[in-house]
């Protein structure tokens, strides 16, 4: 009886330094350098996005946040290594809808677990914008649409890639205004522009960075922003939603995760220093000028959200008649 009192009490012991020393180690993170994985290559939005966090916050905390681009398979590499790595807080993804929501539709297995990270906060979003030929007999949204209803089929849309937002926005356009349009997937801006401005398609979901200069040069026209609030950086342009598509809210989102069993006392610090980061007027304009505005979330919000997208996204999936890979 003696034996198996001092045995508990032993594990009890255990027990409660194992969990002194993780609070502890918890309140001293980082002590070392931090690693950020960005599942797309160098020179991607995800990636510049990324750098200014890193930079941002190696600054306030005296140690390295290194941004390690791991690009490849829909974002799923990159995804994989984080969710394999240590849930000790050294390790974090900078991810968004592909990782932890669209490719859980168009893959028959991932090789991680999307439900599994622990949910940081929300960083940013990117505004897209609806583009079109000014070579077509419509200027405005509802003309298009007129003109699509009069026209099944005829018209077509480009996207960054099938099973992106860029694909899924129009889908979701497709849906809400009842018209027939047919979706050509190019893979970036770098093909799908050029197919625009020569006319082999009609429209085009972009980033308002990429587009927005084609806008401005007349060379194209923008419809609407896929947001539910005008864009700052073009705040002349309506909202799809706005122009009679209430709802209407799919663009490109960022978000940090940490590996599962990451400390709550880590989320928490990591999740004050970037509510502080994006309410500096100067940080949110450095943002800017990669292209996207700031979008904050504590980890139960980020987590809700991710949450309401899943089956919006799974319709549109399915909707699209992709084929699962």
């Amino acid at each position: 009886m003696f034996i198996r009192s001092l045995q508990a009490g032993v594990a009890a012991g255990a027990l409660l330094f194992a969990s002194l020393a993780c609070a502890q180690s918890a309140v001293d993170w980082p002590s070392r350098a931090v690693r950020i994985i960005v599942p797309f290559q160098a020179g991607a939005a995800t990636d510049l996005i990324s750098r200014q966090f890193g930079e941002a916050l190696a600054k306030e905390y005296g140690q390295p946040f290194i941004i390690d681009n791991k690009p490849g398979a829909a974002a799923m590499i990159g995804s994989d290594a984080a969710a394999r790595a240590p849930g000790d807080g050294y390790t974090l993804l900078m991810t968004g809808p592909a990782s932890m929501v669209t490719n859980r539709f168009l893959y028959k297995k991932l090789s991680y677990d999307p439900d599994a990270f622990e949910k940081v906060s929300l960083v940013a979003f990117t505004p897209n914008i609806l583009l079109s030929s000014p070579s077509l007999p419509f200027k405005t949204l509802a003309e298009m649409v007129k003109y699509a209803k009069a026209n099944p089929g005829k018209l077509t849309y480009a996207s960054f890639g099938t099973g992106t937002t860029s694909h899924l926005a129009g889908e979701l356009l497709k849906s809400l205004a009842k018209i027939d349009i047919v979706h050509v997937p190019y893979k970036g801006a770098s093909e799908a522009i050029p197919a625009l401005l020569g006319g082999q398609v009609s429209m085009y979901f972009d980033t308002i960075m990429t587009g927005l200069p084609f806008v401005k040069d007349g060379k194209l026209r923008a419809l609407g922003v896929s947001n539910s609030k005008r864009s700052q950086m073009a705040p002349e342009i309506p909202t799809i939603a706005e122009q009679g598509y209430p709802g209407f809210d799919i663009a490109p989102w960022y978000g940090i995760v940490a590996t599962k069993g990451t400390p709550p006392e880590v989320v928490a610090k990591l999740n004050a220093s970037i509510e502080r980061l994006l309410k500096d007027p100067a940080f949110r304009e450095k943002l800017v000028h990669t292209g996207a505005e700031a979008l904050f979330a504590n980890p139960t919000d980020f987590a809700a959200m991710v949450k309401t997208e899943i089956p919006r996204t799974e319709k549109l999936v399915k909707q699209s008649g992709v084929t699962l890979q």
